[in-house]
């Protein structure tokens, strides 16, 4: 007997079913036992949720989430369950309920998993599929980009943010397609292209060769404004499917001797100037935040390429504060003018745009603080002496306001006492 007959000895299970696999070498064989509904199957990167119920080929049962009253969620094709789960799984609908045969290849193979499922098992599964969802990709995983993937890619890497990418893009709106191209450009100039921010995000999910469907929310679409020149209203949501013919990454920090980064640095400033003076403040923002993550942490640096270091990080910041309060990101602003300030403590723009900062945050005692010590520094600043002015009216104002709440306050409780 072979070690597979051996393992399932004393068989009651009979083995049916269709080959589900791409060989056709009889090793995942499927049995609907309830037809689902709908037309569509999860997608590579869909999340599912099931009920199962494994046993062996005698019947007796090792495993059922039905016996814990908890379905399980898995990921399909990301190598998070046995090989015959993510191709078996993948061709069922929703409340679809199917027996699934796995031979050792595509289960626990000559090593099983003791203590319950010996080496060379044959299993059976039986799954009911609940839902599916696509894959959110966003940082905050707020459900804003959801991604199915139509084509695996290849390899393992992604492109980075500045990588040179080549795509196909298909752009629709509650069905029709508003914006159709082949494109070739940099992960950082997107928006001159007129594509949303989602696309860039998309792009650095992606592998080479991958074609994947994404459903955008207006946060990471046209927004509440929406795009007219491809008539989208505000509020839209939208489909995009991609694919990323190729890419060339952009090169990392560990990747560049110290020449390069300086040389590098100097590029993207430029780069970043230009865009911050047509208005594409985000943009001009990507470029500078490559400068500081190439020059932040380079300790090698000696005279004058230590000089010229931190000259850039310094512009870096300062001009990162400026698009952030063009954007009107006073928080942000904030943290880069601090960083500028460890760089250069008395410096007139970080001071100034610092006090902007928290002009925009209502903060109006620190802010007139930041502008006094501008007049005081640089005499000359008038627009630091009308903020000073502008920051007293405030407080003023807010001052009143105060008392007037504080009486009312102040009143009741009297007229309370009084009863």
């Amino acid at each position: 007997m072979t070690a597979e007959e051996v393992a399932n000895e004393g068989q009651t299970i009979p083995i049916e079913g269709e080959d589900i696999t791409l060989k056709k070498d009889g090793g995942v064989l499927k049995l609907v036992k309830k037809e689902g509904t709908g037309e569509e199957c999860p997608m590579t990167g869909d999340k599912v949720f099931v009920h199962y119920v494994g046993t062996l080929l005698d019947g007796s049962k090792f495993d059922s989430s039905r016996d814990r009253n908890e379905k399980f969620s898995f990921e399909i094709g990301k190598g998070q369950v046995i090989k015959a789960w993510d191709i078996g799984v993948a061709t069922m609908r929703v409340g679809e309920v199917s027996q699934l045969i796995c031979k050792p290849e595509y289960a626990y193979g000559a090593a099983g998993s003791p203590p319950k499922i010996p080496p060379n098992a044959t299993l059976v599964f039986e799954v009911e599929l609940f839902e599916f969802h696509g894959e959110d990709i966003t940082e905050d995983e707020d459900g804003g980009i959801v991604r199915r993937i139509l084509t695996k890619g290849e390899g393992y890497t992604k492109p980075n943010e500045g990588a040179s990418v080549e795509v196909t893009i298909e752009g629709s709106c509650e069905g029709r397609v508003f914006d159709e191209r082949e494109l070739k450009f940099e992960l950082g100039d997107s928006d001159s292209l007129g594509l949303p921010p989602a696309v860039e995000k998309a792009l650095q999910s992606m592998e080479k060769g991958e074609e994947a469907l994404f459903t955008v929310k207006p946060k990471y679409g046209y927004g509440s404004t929406g795009n007219a020149k491809f008539n989208i209203p505000g509020g839209a949501t939208l489909q995009y499917k991609i694919k990323l013919i190729n890419f060339e990454k952009a090169k990392e920090s560990w990747e560049m001797n110290t020449d390069e980064k300086l040389e590098q640095s100097s590029i993207v400033k430029d780069k970043g100037t230009q865009y911050f003076k047509d208005g594409k403040y985000k943009q001009a923002s990507v470029q500078y935040k490559r400068i500081i993550s190439w020059l932040e942490h380079e300790s090698s640096l000696k005279g004058e390429d230590e000089e010229r270091a931190k000259a850039l990080r310094l512009a870096a910041h300062l001009n990162l504060a400026m698009c952030y309060l063009k954007l009107h990101e006073h928080a942000q602003a904030l943290e880069n003018c601090d960083k500028a300030l460890e760089l250069d403590g008395n410096n007139e723009k970080a001071l100034f745009r610092r006090g902007e900062a928290l002009f925009g945050m209502k903060e109006f005692e620190r802010a007139r603080s930041d502008f006094t010590r501008v007049t005081q520094l640089y005499p000359s600043n008038r627009a630091a002496k009308a903020q000073v002015q502008a920051c007293q009216k405030h407080m003023k104002e807010q001052h009143e306001k105060d008392k007037r709440l504080y009486a009312g306050m102040f009143q009741k409780f009297a007229e309370r006492d009084a009863k």
